[in-house]
């Protein structure tokens, strides 16, 4: 598996090499979020590949460094999907790949409205050691990662996950409340859960230069999230809440960096999660995958 891990990052790795021989993008803005989602979806035929990192303190524990690797395809103007691989891992113990998600996010309203809906459709297939902490859900806590990474690996879970996402921007101001549902394909209850963001550029006037620290290449906002247990005892009691400072510096050259420290907001929640993360957008790449095939035709 650790094996499947590396062949996995080296495989990001390749595509972000790729990247830099491809026609530069157009400039757009990344939110700065890491949990949760606004309502805009990827340009269709482009596609963006990210790495993001989570570092994790626990007490009784290890601390441990979560990982995961996104390709996002624009499908089209309503439609935008993307593949994660994701691996972990826990100081003292080992290095693991835990698994695969395949996420899909539909707008089903053509025009911006004054609260936009998307919604939200996922395939999760991976195994008990997975730490990468990518939403709040059911009645998980800090305490479930103190197991061994040789026993957690032994749980597989093939999971549904839906989210309703409402999002609106007003003067600049990005406002978001995402509702999760998530269910384990066994006889595992339907659990809960939750995140707001609230996010701005630093400057709303673009300059007329191109420049790479200018105001408006930056977008800092807040995010909250956590989870709200399931369908036999749903509410807050012996669930885990962080709330995040987020920023995000959208390069002119296509590239954006993220960066958020969380903190723990209860008892059951770790104490503190570093967040980080690069990403590339690669413009047309549907377009530069037909023609491809057309010129072996």
């Amino acid at each position: 598996m650790v094996l499947t891990c590396r062949l996995a990052l080296f495989g990001a790795l390749c595509l972000f090499l790729v990247s830099f021989c491809s026609a530069p993008s157009a400039l757009a803005q990344e939110n700065p979020y890491f949990v949760a989602y606004d309502h805009y979806l990827e340009e269709p035929g482009n596609l963006e590949i990210e790495y993001f990192s989570t570092f994790g303190t626990q007490r009784g524990g290890n601390d441990f460094h979560g990982y995961w690797a996104e390709f996002e395809y624009g499908a089209a103007a309503w439609w935008t999907t993307e593949i994660y691989l994701d691996g972990q891992t826990t100081s003292s113990d080992s290095t693991v790949f835990t698994g695969f998600r395949w996420e899909n996010r539909f707008r089903p309203l053509k025009r911006e409205h004054f609260i936009n809906p998307i919604f939200y459709v996922e395939y999760e297939n991976k195994n008990g050691a997975d730490k990468i902490l990518k939403e709040g859900e059911g009645h998980d806590v800090e305490s479930d990662f103190h197991v061994s990474n040789a026993e957690a690996r032994k749980e597989h879970i093939h999971e549904i996950e839906l989210k309703l996402i409402l999002s609106s921007t007003f003067k600049g101001w990005n406002f978001t409340q995402n509702t999760l549902a998530a269910k384990n394909l066994t006889n595992s209850p339907w659990e809960f859960g939750y995140a707001l963001g609230a996010s701005r550029p630093l400057a709303l006037k673009a300059s007329a230069k191109r420049c790479t620290f200018c105001p408006q290449n930056f977008v800092a906002g807040v995010e909250m999230y956590g989870g709200l247990g399931d369908r036999h005892s749903f509410g807050l009691h012996d669930t885990a809440h962080y709330l995040a400072p987020v920023l995000a510096w959208n390069l002119p050259s296509g590239w954006g960096l993220r960066i958020s420290p969380g903190f723990g907001l209860n008892d059951n929640s770790h104490q503190f999660l570093m967040r980080w993360g690069v990403s590339r957008e690669i413009t047309g790449f549907g377009s530069m995958v037909s023609r491809l095939f057309r010129g072996r035709k």
